[in-house]
């Protein structure tokens, strides 16, 4: 089966200075269409580097897909790249010279010299017209394989991947299939406990099934390879199923869906409103909670500016939610520590109460995640 491989290139990216969007973005393309996908590469501005990343690539793979070093400065290699990784050298287009005058003439300015080397590309490579900006892209076939270098800026990219690069590899791969996902959000256990319920179902072929570990969630991947999305989706039927018989009540949601709107709907088939009140998340909880809905049960919530005693917290949930004519009081206060930070949520139903309180040793960074989500999963099974 035809694969790909994705080479970002910038020394911005490997500094940390920009995050990649561009290799992400690809890859959900190139999963759609069903091409598989092994490796993602990022190499900085160095045209004999990005040259190597390409010949090793091409000898695992069909297709290389570039983003980046198109520009007109001396750091923007890629073109030279591309040339040696095939051993030719790079010529000059007058078409694209007159194409890249056009675009900068629509935004009334004139290119300077130093644009002209976006005219220059591999000899014998196709160019790609770039619409939407001054940055021609191109493809370079040969023996070894494919390599389509893209600009860098994200909505030129994602233009030409639309409108030039998936056609092409649609037509030349016209027997690729799709590659569907299908994505089960957990909440109320760990990563560990879910590979225990479901680890052979982990070792499946087709469709594949893996675990995500977020703070306070784990999600399960299940990923098949078919002819159509309808295959897929008959592929990943009974291995949902199977995963929601075996979890049970720790799936909450799947793909779009997020534990706040599942929250609000248990609240919604009870006719009950909450209220919230929080201490050290930085209003989070309320945020994730707050809905522009006319009828959402979100009925407003309070940040404390001190961190309460548990029962301290108890109380004031309760009087709010009094105040607020709600149902439901949903309390948290997270406590930050040296070593730990500790955890306690209250909630107060017409049923009765529940208290959570847990001690948090994980990166300090994500404690207040950890804590809305345990929070949001105990309103969800109301």
């Amino acid at each position: 089966m035809p694969s790909a491989e994705i080479i970002t290139i910038g020394t911005e990216i490997l500094l940390g200075e920009i995050t990649d969007t561009n290799a992400r973005y690809i890859a959900r393309e190139l999963r759609r269409i069903g091409m598989d996908l092994y490796r993602k590469t990022s190499v900085g501005d160095n045209a004999e580097r990005i040259a190597q990343a390409m010949r090793e690539a091409l000898q695992r793979c069909d297709v290389v897909i570039t983003t980046g070093g198109l520009g007109p400065t001396i750091d923007d290699p890629t073109r030279e790249a591309v040339a040696l990784a095939f051993g030719v050298e790079t010529e000059f287009r007058p078409e694209l010279w007159e194409q890249i005058q056009a675009r900068f003439a629509r935004f009334g300015r004139k290119p300077t010299e130093n644009n002209k080397r976006q005219a220059y590309i591999p000899q014998g490579a196709a160019a790609i017209e770039n619409p939407v900006g001054t940055a021609p892209a191109f493809r370079m076939e040969g023996e070894m394989g494919t390599v389509i270098s893209l600009p860098g800026v994200p909505r030129e990219m994602e233009h030409l991947m639309q409108n030039d690069v998936l056609p092409y590899l649609r037509e030349r791969f016209p027997n690729l299939g799709v590659i569907k996902a299908r994505i089960l959000h957990t909440a109320g256990a760990g990563e560990s406990n879910i590979d225990a319920l479901i680890g052979d179902l982990e070792e499946l072929s087709n469709p594949t099934v893996g675990l995500a570990a977020h703070s306070g969630q784990v999600d399960v991947r299940i990923t098949a390879k078919a002819g159509s999305e309808e295959e897929a989706d008959a592929l990943i039927a009974p291995v949902e199923e199977e995963v929601r018989a075996r979890l049970g009540i720790w799936v909450y949601g799947a793909d779009g869906e997020t534990l706040e709107q599942t929250a609000l709907q248990a609240l919604r088939k009870q006719n009950w409103r909450v209220a919230v009140v929080e201490s050290g998340l930085g209003g989070r909880l309320v945020r994730r909670l707050a809905s522009e809905e006319e009828d959402t049960p979100f009925a407003g919530g309070e940040l404390l500016t001190t961190a309460p005693s548990n029962e301290d917290l108890r109380r004031i949930t309760d009087e709010y939610r009094q105040n607020r004519a709600a149902q439901v009081g949903l309390g948290v206060v997270l406590r930050p520590g040296e070593e730990r930070q500790d955890i306690f949520i209250v909630l107060v139903t017409p049923q009765g109460e529940q208290h959570l309180a847990r001690p948090y040793g994980g990166p300090p960074a994500m404690a207040v995640q950890w804590a809305v989500n345990h929070a949001l999963n105990l309103l969800r099974k109301l």
